[in-house]
C-alpha cells in the first residue's frame, strides 16, 4: 500500500511552487499525494493530519525568519503528539528561515532550496532520513541506478599527481554529495606497470593522474569517499595484467564497473605492451573474468574511433561489436558508453542521429541474461578553452544526451581543456550537470521524433550493417565467430574495414581512410572530399586486397 504525504504552506505564507515541486518527485518515488495549498492555519494543518493520517506531513514557509520561528515553533507543540506515533514531518523554507527553523529540533528533514531534485528525490525514497550512513545509499552499481531512477547516477573521472591530494579531493567531493560514482583516473605507469615496479619511471610519476603504486593507496583512496553520500569507486582495466589488475581493485575499491577496450590500449595506441591480436584476446579474457562475477562490464570502445576522425559507420559498427563480445564473454549487466560530440565537428542532430543508431543495432542483443544500461558522455576533445563557452557546451552537451534518457551521466569537466579536473572542478560541473538533468526530465522536446535526425539514423543503420557483412565474410572458417575471433578482428583492422585517419602510418592498421564533416556527419570521402558509401568503400577494399 502506498505511503501518504500531505504539504502545504503554513500561516500567512501563499508560496506554494516549491511544495508542488515536492509532492512531483513524491509521487515519483510511489507516494500517494495531497496538497492542502497555500497559508493553511495551524487549526487546518492539525484537521488534516486526522483526516489523512499521513505517514509524512511537509510544510513550507518562505516569509520572514522571526516570524516562521515563533509560528513553527507553536506548529511543533500541536503536532507533536503526531510525531509520537512515528510520524514524520519536513519543512522547506528560504536558507535564513530553515536556519531559525533547526534550532527547533522538531523536524526530520530541512529543505532550503540548495538541494538538488535527486536529492529530495533520495529522502522521499527512504535514503535519507536519518542519515546513518552508507546503508542508506546503495553499494552496488544496478541497484543504485534503480534507487535513484528517474535521476541517472552521476560519474566524474578523478586523479591528482599526488595520493594525498587525490584523498582530500575525494573527500570534498564526497561531502558535496553532487555525483554517485567517482572514476579513478590513475597514471599511465599504474595502468601498465603495477605489477613491475622496475619498468616504472620516476619522471613520469603522476603524468595522467594519481600514482598509485601498492594496494594500500587503493585503500586509502577507497576509504576516502566513505562519507557524504558514499559515491561509488571505479577504475580503468589497466593495459597488463588484467586479471591481476581486477581481482586487486575488486578487493581494494570494490569497482563498481569494469571498462575494458577490444582494439586499444596495446601496442597501435602505444598504451600497452601487447600487440593487436593478443591485446582483443585479453580483454577478452577480462570481460569473461568480470562476466563470471556478475560485475557490470563498459567496453569503452566506440568512442576511441571516434576521437581518431573514424567516419559515424565505423562509430556505429564498433559500438555494436562491443556489445556483442560483452554478451559473448557472459556479461550480465552491460555499461554501453555514448560519447557524444566525437569527432567536435559533428552537429548535435547528427550526433544524436549517430548514437540513436547504436541503440537500434544493439537493442535486439538484449535478453533476459544480458541488459543494457545506457551511459552518456560529452566529448574529451570538443570542450573550448574559454571557461564561459565551456560551461555552456557542457550543459548543451549534457540537455541532448538526455535523449537518450541515459542511466549513467558521464560528467566531463568544463576544464579540460586547460587542466585536469580538481576537486572543485568536479564538484561545479556536476552541480550544473545536475540542473540541466532535472530540467530536462521535467519535460524535455521529443528531438528524437526529428525527420532528418530519424532519417540519418536509418541509413547509418544500413551501411554499418555493410560494415558488419564485411567483417563476417573475412572470416575463413566456419567454426569461429568472425565477431569475437582476435584474429579475424585483427584482419578487419589490417585490411581496413575498420580504419581511422589517425592510424596512418600505424604497423597495425591500414590508416588510408580520409574523412570530413558533411552535412553535420563524419563521412568517409575520396581525395576530392566526395563522398563514399560503405559499400563502395568496401568493394574497393576488396578489389585492393585481390
Amino acid at each position: 500500500m502506498a505511503r501518504t504525504v500531505i504539504a502545504g504552506s503554513i500561516g500567512e505564507c501563499v508560496h506554494i511552487a516549491g511544495v508542488i515541486n515536492f509532492l512531483h518527485l513524491a509521487e515519483i518515488a510511489g507516494w500517494r499525494t495531497v496538497f492542502l495549498g497555500p497559508a493553511i492555519s495551524i487549526k487546518d494543518f492539525i484537521s488534516a493530519i486526522n483526516q489523512y493520517h499521513p505517514d509524512l506531513v511537509g510544510v513550507s514557509y518562505r516569509l520572514t525568519p522571526e516570524n516562521a520561528e515563533q509560528l513553527l515553533a507553536d506548529f511543533a507543540e500541536e503536532a507533536d503528539q503526531f510525531k509520537e506515533k512515528g510520524m514524520q514531518f519536513a519543512f522547506g523554507g528560504t536558507p535564513p528561515v530553515v536556519s531559525r527553523v533547526r534550532s527547533l529540533g522538531f523536524f526530520d528533514k530541512l529543505f532550503d532550496g540548495k538541494q538538488s531534485d535527486d536529492e529530495v528525490l533520495a529522502f522521499l525514497k527512504g535514503g535519507e532520513i536519518h542519515e546513518k550512513g552508507t546503508e542508506n545509499f546503495p553499494q552496488s552499481t544496478i541497484d543504485r541506478i534503480k534507487w535513484k531512477s528517474p535521476f541517472p547516477l552521476i560519474r566524474h573521472h578523478f586523479g591528482l599527481p599526488t595520493v594525498i591530494e587525490t584523498i582530500q579531493g575525494i573527500e570534498q567531493i564526497a561531502d558535496s554529495r553532487v555525483l554517485d560514482v567517482i572514476s579513478l583516473g590513475i597514471d599511465q605507469d599504474a595502468q601498465e606497470n603495477f605489477y613491475h615496479p622496475e619498468l616504472q619511471d620516476p619522471r613520469s610519476k603522476g603524468a595522467g593522474g594519481v600514482p598509485v603504486r601498492t594496494e594500500k593507496d587503493y585503500e586509502r583512496l577507497y576509504a576516502a569517499s566513505r562519507r557524504g553520500n558514499f559515491p561509488l569507486m571505479r577504475t580503468y582495466s589497466g593495459t597488463n595484467d588484467f586479471i591481476e589488475l581486477a581481482e586487486m581493485v575488486q578487493r581494494t575499491i570494490h569497482n563498481a564497473w569494469a571498462a575494458v577496450p577490444l582494439f586499444w590500449f596495446n601496442q597501435m595506441d602505444k598504451r600497452g605492451p601487447w600487440d593487436l591480436k593478443n591485446s582483443i584476446l585479453q580483454h577478452q579474457l577480462a570481460i569473461h573474468w568480470h562476466g563470471e562475477r556478475n560485475i557490470p562490464v563498459e567496453v569503452n570502445e566506440a568512442h576511441h574511433w571516434g576521437l581518431r576522425d573514424a567516419p559515424d559507420v565505423i562509430y556505429v559498427v564498433a559500438a555494436y561489436l562491443a556489445t556483442y563480445n560483452a554478451r559473448a564473454f557472459g556479461v550480465q549487466d552491460y555499461i554501453a558508453q555514448f560519447m557524444f560530440n566525437s569527432p567536435p565537428g559533428v552537429t548535435d542532430e547528427m550526433d544524436l542521429a549517430k548514437m540513436l543508431a547504436i541503440l537500434d543495432l544493439i537493442h535486439p542483443l538484449e535478453n533476459e541474461h544480458f541488459r543494457i544500461w545506457r551511459q552518456t558522455r560529452t566529448g574529451l576533445l570538443s570542450y573550448p578553452v574559454n571557461m564561459f563557452e565551456a560551461r555552456a557546451h557542457l550543459a548543451t552537451s549534457i540537455y541532448i544526451q538526455m535523449s537518450l534518457k541515459p542511466h549513467i551521466v558521464h560528467v566531463v569537466s568544463h576544464v579540460e581543456a586547460d587542466h585536469a579536473a580538481e576537486s572543485q572542478d568536479v564538484i561545479e560541473a556536476c552541480t550544473m550537470a545536475r540542473n540541466v538533468i532535472s530540467n530536462a526530465l521535467k519535460g524535455q522536446p521529443f528531438m528524437t521524433r526529428d525527420n532528418r535526425i530519424n532519417a540519418r539514423r536509418k541509413s547509418l543503420v544500413n551501411e554499418a550493417r555493410v560494415t558488419l557483412q564485411a567483417i563476417r565474410e573475412l572470416s575463413r572458417s566456419s567454426e569461429e565467430d568472425p565477431f569475437t575471433s582476435p584474429a579475424n578482428l585483427t584482419a578487419a583492422v589490417k585490411m581496413g574495414i575498420l580504419d581511422a585517419p589517425h592510424l596512418k602510418n600505424n604497423p597495425y592498421a591500414k590508416g588510408e581512410i580520409k574523412t570530413a564533416i558533411v552535412n553535420g556527419s563524419c563521412e568517409t570521402v575520396d581525395r576530392e572530399g566526395r563522398f563514399i558509401s560503405e559499400s563502395e568503400r568496401i568493394a574497393h577494399l576488396l578489389k585492393e586486397n585481390e
